[in-house]
């Protein structure tokens, strides 16, 4: 059964407060006017994106039987604060914990590569409703607003899927890396050519090349 402990829901919202804020300063600078219009927006992108990747780590170890709880990382939390000044977020606030007196490498890598498939998932799904919106989004405030948020839900999400499919430390890539390199190398180019792209092309221009508008 899906359960959640207090200080885990505790933990779950001070990590998406603080790395929404983070993905706002790293977008936005210093300037705190630009900061408070785009974070409710990056909240949509970075709470979708965040929280559905630990609840995928989550609910595949409680799939195999293994209790699991996300725990807050206070260290990881102000280190991605600090990074953010500078334009990038090293986004590692906490960590899902499987509890499991032993656990298969092939078992731990599908448990790890869960939540960076969730985010490329929301990536795309936010690209399409992006795709949608965009030829109205020309006469409609209203589809401007969605196709901003759509945007950001896209850059973000294919960036936290390459992030974490990083073979470092304890990254999702380490554990993904150690049980099968083909579905790790696969995952990594589909998350990393979706982030080089969001980065080099920006999101409008995908959408111009998918729809030829």
């Amino acid at each position: 059964m899906f359960k959640f402990t207090s200080s885990e829901v505790r933990d779950l919202i001070i990590a998406f407060v603080v790395i929404s804020l983070c993905f706002g300063i790293a977008n936005t600078g210093r300037d705190i006017n630009a900061l408070m219009n785009l974070l409710p927006m990056i909240m949509v992108g970075v709470g979708l994106g965040f929280i559905l990747h630990e609840l995928g780590h989550k609910f595949v170890s409680m799939r195999y039987g293994y209790w699991a709880e996300f725990k807050l990382w206070p260290q990881g939390l102000l280190f991605a604060l600090v990074t953010s000044f500078f334009g990038f977020v090293f986004a590692a606030p906490g960590a899902v914990y499987t509890y499991a007196n032993y656990m298969t490498d092939e078992i731990n890598g599908k448990i790890s590569i869960a939540g960076p498939i969730v985010n490329i998932l929301l990536a795309l799904g936010f690209l399409l409703v992006a795709t949608w919106v965009y030829p109205s989004a020309f006469y409609s405030g209203i589809s401007v607003l969605i196709f901003i948020v759509c945007s950001l839900g896209y850059s973000i999400n294919s960036f936290l899927a390459a992030f974490n499919l990083l073979p470092i430390g304890n990254l999702d890539g380490s554990k993904v890396l150690r049980w099968n390199i083909g579905i790790w190398i696969a995952i990594m180019a589909i998350a990393g050519i979706m982030t080089l792209l969001s980065m080099t092309m920006g999101v409008e221009n995908i959408v111009r090349l998918i729809t030829g508008f």
